[in-house]
């Protein structure tokens, strides 16, 4: 049975992330020719040649390409084993790794989240961003605890998820103050023309809106389509157009991008999911998580 040398590997890893031998030499503190010496001898080991010239550099193979697939969940498991037990070591602290789908309002991901960071015991909460499908391989490798997504997802394959409800939460149009004094008054119908910033057609919410202006004949005039539901905020923030946004952050909103609301979008809801891959949740800040959200519908307040 052949073994791979996890140094040799790691060489390999560096290189590829770097894009050249040189680059990675100076990354790493030691001679390119060692590097060089070392892949040859993993590509002697594996068998297949990892890597390709081209022009004055290196290019992966299709067996690299593939290889780099695997280097990356390997070392970045091993990274995430190290801050673990570190975590383990420091007094009891609960990590918390969430991945949060591009698309949702990152206004909307903290209040989510708070009930996380007032648990009895130290949490140390890790976020990261993502497309959908690549959060699903991070939570089906166990790299992250839990997803906040815009959508359900249902098992497919080797991929067992559970997709948990969090809430429905209405949807209203802000904007910078000089354009939401020009579109407030008849509302919506103020709408027709009006300069508007839209979330892509791959969101869930996007669909929502577009029935909306269809159902009251309106047609605004389009300037912009984001994926990343941040950066669509900091363009209306600059007065760029209106853009929707959930209407129970109206005072943070207003406190961090310094926008008014210009009206709700009655019957447009934008809903969020905490997906997991467990049916009983074990992990403590999980369930926090999914209890605050229960516990503020059943209150009202996340206007289901």
């Amino acid at each position: 049975m052949r073994e791979i040398n996890y140094k040799h590997l790691h060489y390999f890893w560096v290189v590829a992330k770097e894009g050249g031998v040189n680059r990675a030499a100076n990354k790493l503190g030691v001679a390119a020719q060692t590097i060089s010496g070392q892949l040859s001898l993993l590509e002697r080991a594996l068998g297949v040649s990892l890597f390709a010239p081209a022009g004055r550099g290196l290019a992966l193979t299709e067996a690299g390409r593939l290889a780099l697939s695997y280097a990356d969940r390997i070392f970045n498991l091993g990274e995430q084993m190290l801050e673990a037990l570190e975590d383990r070591a420091g007094e009891g602290v609960l990590r918390l790794t969430v991945g949060i789908l591009d698309a949702l309002p990152k206004l909307a991901a903290h209040r989510l989240l708070q009930p996380v960071t007032r648990l009895d015991r130290p949490v140390r909460l890790v976020c990261y961003e993502g497309e959908i499908d690549e959060l699903m391989s991070d939570l089906a490798l166990h790299r992250i605890d839990v997803v906040l997504s815009d959508r359900p997802v249902a098992s497919s394959g080797s991929l067992r998820v559970f997709s948990r409800p969090l809430g429905e939460y209405a949807v209203s149009l802000y904007a910078a103050p000089a354009l939401a004094a020009r579109f407030k008054d008849g509302f919506p119908g103020s709408l027709n023309g009006a300069p508007l910033l839209l979330p892509t057609r791959t969101n869930a919410l996007r669909g929502r809106l577009d029935h909306w202006l269809e159902s009251h004949d309106l047609r605004p005039q389009v300037v912009g389509e984001f994926e990343d539901a941040a950066l669509m905020d900091i363009f209306g923030r600059q007065g760029i157009g209106l853009f929707p946004a959930l209407s129970m952050l109206e005072a943070e909103i207003a406190a961090q991008f310094g926008a008014e609301r210009v009206g709700e979008l009655a019957g447009v809801r934008e809903q969020v999911f905490a997906i997991s891959g467990e049916r009983r949740i074990s992990h403590p800040a999980v369930e926090a998580l999914v209890a605050a959200a229960g516990a503020a519908g059943s209150a009202g307040l996340a206007d289901r």
